[in-house]
């Protein structure tokens, strides 16, 4: 049986480069494939390395997906009790967004860190587009970058037409292998072909009509890059939903909410809403935790209420 990576996910195929030759194989699955009894609609994503026969016909059968590192879910779609497997086997993650066309949405960011953070993968926030900034959008840039800096993201500003922060993302990526993801119209295509031409991504332009970005990437794919490392390229989410039935998952991916949560009286139980003796409540008095996240917290934990609600109407 021999090994590879899958570098790109079509549905019912997957193209896998081979560990031992390099040269890529189009496969298809046999057999039935689970992740921790998590309802899937796509049992492998690019990253996985995985074990697979040949064909006669010059193609191939993954019979084995190898354990994985870690691995990157989100709510499909299309069925909102399902998950969608975005990647596996990544170093970090890596998001875009822009203060200005399409207008920031703050949280979207925590929504997207709440999806990396289960398995501690690091994240990097790119705030692109920084030519169309005026004063009062780069004071916006500034305030959103000392809220995540603070507490361990670190941001990057970056334009291509002003070849801002370009050095800076290529010295991130280099040698890693990241994932990449944006809302549709952040200029995520634009900016990987401004460090990576040879790529040449398909790029989209803002609706006039409805002022949000238009899906240009289809599938997820892994592409090899000339410094070094490789980049997984995903399609642009409009929206990010989640399917967590247990709220301690986002309380303990709100990073230092988590951290001061050993201080509150119910120490990792608080989930930080009413409970007394909460140290983030003490936190947020203090001005010690932002008030945003806090907020966009509670919005996560209000959609868990309403998801468990729901299931509980359908018994």
């Amino acid at each position: 049986m021999q090994t590879g990576t899958v570098i790109k996910s079509t549905g019912s195929w997957y193209s896998i480069r081979l560990n031992d030759t390099g040269e890529t194989l189009q496969c298809r699955i046999v057999g039935k494939f689970r992740l921790d009894d998590i309802p899937l609609t796509n049992p492998v994503a690019v990253g996985d390395q995985v074990g697979l026969e040949r064909e006669g016909d010059g193609q191939g059968l993954i019979k084995k997906i190898l354990p994985r590192r870690n691995y990157v879910i989100r709510q499909s779609p299309r069925n909102k009790h399902e998950m969608h497997l975005l990647a596996a086997n990544i170093d970090q993650a890596l998001l875009i967004v822009t203060v200005v066309n399409p207008t920031l949405k703050p949280g979207f960011i925590d929504r997207f860190i709440v999806m990396i953070e289960r398995d501690d993968i690091p994240v990097t926030i790119v705030f692109n587009k920084a030519d169309l900034y005026d004063a009062e959008d780069m004071e916006r840039f500034e305030e959103m970058r000392a809220v995540y800096e603070k507490i361990g993201y670190p941001c990057l500003l970056t334009s291509v037409p002003n070849q801002l922060g370009l050095d800076a993302l290529r010295e991130t990526l280099k040698g890693k292998t990241t994932l990449i993801s944006g809302q549709s119209g952040v200029g995520k295509s634009t900016l990987v072909n401004a460090i990576q031409p040879q790529l040449e991504l398909r790029t989209g332009e803002i609706s006039d009509y409805s002022g949000k970005g238009q899906h240009t990437t289809t599938f997820a794919e892994m592409f090899p890059l000339s410094f070094g490392g490789n980049l997984i390229d995903t399609p642009g989410i409009k929206l990010l939903g989640f399917n967590y039935k247990d709220k301690t998952n986002i309380a303990h991916s709100f990073r230092e909410f988590f951290q001061l949560s050993e201080n509150c009286r119910f120490g990792g139980a608080c989930l930080h809403r009413n409970e007394p003796g909460c140290a983030v409540h003490e936190a947020l008095e203090n001005g010690e935790v932002s008030a945003l996240r806090y907020t966009h917290y509670l919005t996560l934990l209000d959609e868990v209420d309403e998801q468990n609600y729901w299931e509980r109407k359908k018994v």
